[in-house]
């Protein structure tokens, strides 16, 4: 008995970020979206990326998360960090990990994003 494995990560977003949120996790991050079965509300979408599952949930009363993140691997770590901060979003680091190099940002709603090299 105990935890096997992650189904998912669920950030909120305001009302009418899907755009916003397909920016980011698409272009930038190059993530794929995925449907949402029917039986769940239009509102909000789904990203997956490797073994990552990502669900955007809207939050009528919306308030960035600002400590608990997501914390991505990704491949191209150096380019992201380019694309990111071309695109505007801050770059922050935070203290060192022992063998991991990484560095936190902020998806469009201000939503705290780890993101590691891989």
């Amino acid at each position: 008995m105990g935890v096997i494995g992650l189904d998912h990560i669920q950030l909120a977003i305001p009302v009418g970020g899907e755009d916003k949120a397909r920016r980011f996790f698409l272009d930038l991050l190059g993530m794929k979206e995925v449907p949402k079965p029917s039986s769940l509300s239009p509102n909000g979408c789904w990203f997956t990326a490797g073994s990552v599952n990502l669900h955007i949930g809207i939050e009528a009363d919306f308030k960035p998360a600002l400590k608990a993140h997501p914390a991505f691997v990704v491949d191209n770590f150096d380019a992201l960090r380019r694309a990111l901060t071309s695109a505007g979003h801050p770059i922050k680091t935070d203290k060192p990990l022992p063998g991991v190099e990484r560095f936190f940002t902020e998806d469009p709603f201000g939503n705290r994003i780890e993101i590691i090299q891989g």
